[in-house]
């Protein structure tokens, strides 16, 4: 078979306004990215605002494998299994960090025949989305520092500043690094730290911003230090926001691209779900619920960590309501769920599946608790035996839920469509939101609530020192705002190690920050790194390019 790439390369791409047309976008509206990527303008999102709204379809899955389960796959596949029953479908996805791509998982575009493409722009530099972000969020960083040097004027504590630079890239020499050396010319010397843009509270603002003033109030927002005396300092009071807000004016703009099937595609947005919220822009997805009968989005990790910051976080600022959620489960992820060693997983193991079928039933009675249908979808491997397959689907049946086998990355959207089928009678039924939790109550009840009853552990600890970061959030009045926790994607706990469906655990909070102008509070839990690191083989190692431009190695 040929290999992602080649696939993608092979692909008889629509000039994009032809994709767009198909919407209803017409060639004024888009800002060509040369002929097959483009941005949608500010006028053609205001008009499309007026339209009823399609039916939403989430896609979320078990707890992965390092290599990840193909859940973006499946979000493209199940879109071109749509377009072929003959609704009009849009997809709503997130933008790639390159940390990845050069890194252990490899680009984010989709794989096999179920892929967006352009394959090698979307997965690098695409539109630029990332590096405005890097330098907006770096702009912020160096007025930080040059207001320091030049007097100080806010009272800013230089051993409480908050707010870090980024880099798009797994870099984990920059975690923690010193900066202002080499004598007064060159800054205070203070201890400061990167981490990966996808992290930047630049990243979520602007997911989650409805439209540039919207945008530019968000940015103002962010806490950046504190006075001496324990005063937060905000963006605004550097008077940084019109700057940084110039920078992403059209990064906040949606992009579109197609599958390979030419389906209309949203690439926009992509902050990581183990350190981030983990969801595409609202505007992006708004759009795409605007613009077609079904939308199509997807959350990233597991359902613990993506799909409930989808519902927790990005539907209750938005208003966005899923009619129907795709749970992706795979026979791999089962059996690694299940103590099989990752260099195992290709052999058949029934017995080690069931073992790991508990973290599926776990994600399906957290998804159906948030009110809407559910169906699982297997993302079907060629090592798979037919036996493992037939004990998933029971599975499935013994919970009452609707069960497809999924063929996309082999077949595109031809090996959808049973899925595709399944989610049409899904999204008919009545689908209700019911978040986990209430903002008004404190920030140890919403931890504890996600903790209980999503991971379902026994409780939560605080150390001393996240306690004071707790009280000083309610003194300050910040503490009335959505939780985004912080942890691993491998485990429904806080333990990489503690896999399938662990019991009796409690989940160590070890530090609580707000990220005022995103307008949600970061909990971190365990030992997550917002600044990941390369594998011992990075991808990058076989990445390269010939002398006519065409790229080999990604996938």
């Amino acid at each position: 078979m040929l290999t992602d790439i080649e696939i993608a390369q092979s692909c008889d791409m629509l000039p994009i306004g032809e994709i767009a047309a198909k919407v209803g976008i017409g060639a004024d509206e888009l800002e060509q990215y040369g002929r097959y990527k483009a941005k949608i303008s500010a006028d053609a999102i205001k008009r499309a605002g007026e339209n009823e709204d399609g039916k939403l379809i989430l896609v979320t899955a078990i707890n992965p494998t390092p290599a990840g389960e193909g859940k973006t796959t499946v979000t493209i596949g199940l879109g071109d299994a749509l377009s072929r029953l003959g609704k009009k479908t849009v997809i709503a996805l997130r933008e790639p960090s390159m940390g990845p791509v050069m890194g252990i998982k490899g680009g984010a575009a989709g794989g096999g025949y179920s892929q967006i493409v352009p394959m090698e722009d979307i997965n690098l530099h695409f539109t630029g989305d990332m590096h405005a972000i890097t330098a907006a969020n770096n702009l912020l960083a160096a007025m930080i520092d040059n207001h320091i040097q030049k007097g100080n004027v806010l009272d800013i504590d230089v051993t409480n500043i908050v707010w870090k630079r980024c880099l798009d890239m797994n870099d984990r020499a920059l975690r923690e690094v010193v900066i202002g050396m080499g004598g007064k010319i060159n800054g205070v010397p203070r201890q400061d730290g990167f981490m990966i843009t996808v992290a930047s509270e630049i990243m979520a603002v602007l997911c989650l911003a409805n439209d540039i003033n919207d945008l530019k109030y968000r940015l103002g927002e962010i806490i950046i230090a504190y006075t001496r005396g324990g005063e937060p300092v905000k963006a605004k009071q550097l008077k940084a926001q019109g700057a940084m807000a110039a920078l992403l004016k059209d990064a906040v703009k949606p992009n579109l691209v197609q599958t390979l099937e030419h389906t209309p595609c949203f690439v926009h947005g992509g902050p990581f779900a183990n350190i981030a919220h983990g969801c595409n822009s609202v505007q992006a997805t708004r759009l795409a619920v605007k613009l077609g009968d079904y939308a199509v989005t997807e959350a990233g990790f597991g359902a613990d960590l993506g799909a409930e910051k989808f519902m927790d976080i990005k539907c209750r600022m938005s208003g966005l309501r899923p009619n129907a959620v795709v749970i992706v489960a795979t026979a791999r992820a089962l059996k690694y769920n299940g103590g099989v060693a990752k260099d195992e997983l290709k052999s058949e193991n029934v017995a080690a599946l069931k073992a790991g079928l508990p973290n599926l039933e776990k994600h399906i009675e957290n998804m159906q608790s948030f009110g809407a249908p559910v169906v699982v979808a297997i993302n079907r491997f060629e090592t798979d035996t037919d036996s493992e397959l037939d004990a998933i689907k029971e599975c499935c049946a013994a919970h009452g839920v609707k069960c497809a086998l999924c063929e996309v990355f082999a077949k595109g959207g031809e090996g959808g469509t049973e899925l595709a089928q399944y989610i049409v009678e899904a999204a008919a039924e009545k689908a209700e939101y019911i978040p986990v939790y209430d903002t008004e109550s404190s920030i140890k009840e919403k931890i504890n609530a996600i903790v209980t009853k999503i991971y379902g552990g026994e409780g939560v600890s605080f150390t001393p020192a996240t306690n004071k970061q707790i009280k000083r959030l309610e003194e300050l009045g910040l503490d009335k705002k959505p939780v985004c926790i912080a942890k691993t994607q491998y485990s429904l706990s806080d333990n990489a190690k503690l896999l399938g469906r662990p019991q009796g655990f409690t989940v160590n909070i070890k530090r609580v920050r707000i990220s005022n102008g995103a307008g949600f509070i970061v909990a971190e839990a365990g030992d997550i790194m917002t600044m990941p690191g390369l594998p011992k083989v990075p991808a990058a190692e076989n990445i390269d390019v010939d002398e006519n431009g065409v790229i080999s190695g990604l996938f």
